[in-house]
């Protein structure tokens, strides 16, 4: 149980400072597009602007891809999931909290898949926040 949750401690981790470092990049790029926008005076429901927020939701789509890809790997190679096809299937399921069973994996890692859950939960939760932000200060007109 303590290799378990060192192993979940350091994903925990690990995403968590990915997720962070993602974002940030995000809101750098942001910044730059709305100061640019400002000075070209475009409409919210502009091909620009929607096109902007079809590449955010893209960007938040990738990071959480990153992560899960991260959480089946190790599944696959510790020999938790046999295949990698259903590690990365059992690790999207997880970290998005659908968790249909986990017959898939063997009986000592289910701890690890459990923080999994917490941990995708948390991070889609926080890119649902940062989502929401962005697109309330898009939406407003400028001053």
């Amino acid at each position: 149980m303590f290799t378990d949750l060192v192993i979940s401690s350091a994903m925990v981790v690990s995403t968590v400072i990915f997720h962070a470092l993602s974002l940030y990049t995000l809101m750098r790029v942001l910044r730059f597009e709305e100061v640019e926008e400002r000075h070209k005076n475009l409409h919210p429901a502009s091909p620009r602007v929607l096109g902007f927020t079809v590449a955010l939701v893209l960007g938040l789509f990738a990071i959480h891809g990153v992560e899960i890809w991260a959480y089946g790997l190790l599944f696959y190679f510790s020999g938790a999931v046999e295949g990698l096809e259903p590690a990365v299937y059992f690790s999207t399921i997880t970290y998005s909290t659908i968790g249909y069973d986990d017959h898939m994996i063997t009986d000592n890692w289910r701890l690890v898949a459990a923080v999994e859950g917490v941990n995708g939960v948390i991070l889609l939760g926080w890119s649902t926040a940062f989502f929401v932000t962005t697109v309330i200060r898009r939406t407003r007109s400028p001053s």
